[in-house]
């Protein structure tokens, strides 16, 4: 009854806010379009529920091929040593544009989140959807997340989350995939609306974000 109720939460709340969220949507598309470049982000797929990778849909706030520049380019090596000392995180990141500040500190982002919600390949709320070289790397450096790493991942990932609305980017892996463990064994639809409440607040302040 759970699984079936939650789905039907997903696919109405997501065909709601893709509604409420048009005009932003919208504007944010124009901004992006004359920064020169794809409106969406080209990034790898992300790992899903029992692991199965998918594609996520956002709203490309950096400069075009960030993702593997960080990883590639020469002039990024001491940057990207940085971005994997500090579980996944850049306080300071040259690959964001000016619009890209904007709409990551408020999570405008991710609003293109909800056609994943809509194509079954996440949830509203859930854990957060990591990289595959993402949790290779956070594993190795804290070994013993690996069972909760397995609880994540029995559930879908979601737009938003427990750690998204309690201090964000601001919480280390460990932290933030015991959270996500926490919320994936709850499975409580009455847990899902407390969080969905909070998130207003979290993406109008821009506590935490990076």
């Amino acid at each position: 009854m759970y699984k079936e109720l939650k789905r039907l939460i997903d696919i109405l709340g997501a065909m709601f806010l893709l509604v409420i969220f048009s005009p932003v949507c919208l504007i944010t598309a124009i901004l992006i379009i004359r920064d020169k470049g794809p409106i969406f982000a080209d990034t790898p797929e992300r790992v899903g529920l029992d692991g199965k990778l998918f594609k996520m849909y956002k709203f490309r706030s950096m400069v075009v091929d960030a993702h593997m520049l960080l990883r590639t380019d020469p002039k990024y090596q001491d940057l990207y040593k940085k971005y994997m000392r500090n579980s996944y995180k850049l306080e300071s990141d040259p690959r964001i544009t000016p619009i890209g500040q904007f709409i990551r500190k408020h999570s405008i982002d991710e609003i293109p989140n909800l056609l994943n919600v809509i194509k079954g390949d996440m949830s509203i709320v859930g854990p957060r959807a990591y990289y595959p070289d993402e949790l290779k790397s956070q594993l190795k450096k804290y070994p013993y997340t690996k069972k909760l790493v397995t609880i994540v991942l029995s559930v879908k990932p979601g737009v938003t989350g427990a750690w998204q609305v309690s201090g964000r980017s601001e919480v280390n892996f460990d932290k933030r995939i015991a959270m996500d463990a926490q919320y994936a064994q709850k499975k409580s639809i009455i847990y899902d609306l407390a969080i969905m409440i909070k998130t207003p607040w979290a993406m109008l302040s821009g506590k935490g974000a990076m």
